[in-house]
């Protein structure tokens, strides 16, 4: 039988407990509807670190992450049309819904009870093969190099439909809170839309990232002015209170995490009051990632990028919770 390499989450757990593993695996076959892809490029991201670390739990014994993945297909099953042996394909997070749901059928198929996710529900792209739905695969923007199209398939789908979720008005004020992956090109798009866009980030590396593409202002304390719309990157509860006080009236502030740390009380005449708003962001549709692609083919965002070889996965991870990469990490077979 043939096998290939691959990083499993053998038992969640802090990092330091090494709870990815890389390991030899049995060759992924496609099914009817499936592509196999030899990966090209897959970016990290902090859902992959939830997931090793168990803020997730589980959904697949010796599951392999990733969720932003650019690969080659080299085989296909037999249900299969539209695509080709040596196409070039991105896989995002939102890999298979039901179809027939009443949110599938009202365009919110990220709200889907049967979902199922790429490197969680199923095995992802720490790997140098993996498959994907051809029903929930995109077509990439041309130009594009693997790597800087990558994160287009979490990062970039995430900010957009974080954007949308904030409601920022055209010319809007726009706060970001945390400035990683997602949120620096949340930040272009935005400013790409003629909005002015202040960041909020302890980590002076990233406040000068924001600058470089444009920000109006980036530091650790409050933005200079109030705000009509904010979102919150940063997996961070405390930040929640703090960035609904920096809102003018009728301001939103969306939370595009997956995970969040205990949100503290609220006090309803200070965070809430003057239609001030709360939301959360969940997951992505179709649709949502085909929208992100194009304005990013349109805008042609600028993607901070620090590689790491495929076997350097757990390095890159540690790297991540550490708040050592400014940006994106991308992993290269």
């Amino acid at each position: 039988m043939a096998t290939t390499s691959a990083w499993v989450v053998e038992r969640p757990g802090p990092l330091a407990s090494g709870p990815l593993r890389l390991r030899e695996r049995p060759m992924p076959e496609p099914g009817p509807y499936g592509l196999l892809l030899e990966v090209q490029a897959c970016a990290v991201c902090r859902t992959d670190l939830h997931l090793a670390e168990g803020d997730l739990p589980p959904h697949k014994e010796a599951c392999t992450p990733g969720h932003q993945v650019v690969g080659r297909i080299i085989d296909a099953g037999d249900a299969v049309t539209g695509f080709s042996a040596g196409d070039r394909v991105g896989a995002a997070w939102l890999a298979g819904t039901c179809g027939t749901c009443r949110f599938c059928r009202s365009g919110r198929e990220n709200l889907c009870p049967h979902s199922h996710y790429l490197g969680w529900d199923l095995d992802g792209g720490y790997a140098r093969y993996t498959v994907a739905d051809v029903r929930y695969v995109h077509r990439l923007p041309a130009g594009w190099g693997a790597e800087e199209a990558a994160p287009l398939l979490c990062a970039g789908i995430i900010g957009h439909r974080a954007l949308r979720r904030a409601e920022l008005p055209e010319g809007g004020r726009l706060g970001i809170y945390g400035f990683g992956a997602s949120a620096h090109l949340a930040a272009q798009f935005a400013i790409g839309r003629g909005a002015t866009v202040h960041v909020v980030t302890r980590s002076p590396e990233a406040q000068q990232l924001a600058l470089e593409l444009g920000a109006a202002s980036a530091g650790p304390a409050a933005p200079p002015e109030p705000l009509d719309a904010a979102i919150l990157f940063a997996p961070v509860g405390t930040l929640v209170p703090t960035a609904l006080e920096a809102l003018d009236r009728g301001g939103t502030l969306a939370v595009a995490g997956v995970h969040l740390t205990a949100i503290p009380e609220l006090d309803y005449t200070r965070h809430l009051f003057q239609e001030r708003t709360l939301r959360s962001v969940t997951a992505n549709t179709r649709a949502d990632a085909r929208e992100c692609l194009a304005e990013a083919a349109r805008l042609r965002p600028r993607v901070r990028l620090t590689r790491y070889p495929l076997n350097h996965a757990d390095r890159a991870l540690a790297d991540l919770a550490a708040g050592r990469i400014t940006g994106v990490g991308v992993l290269v077979p």
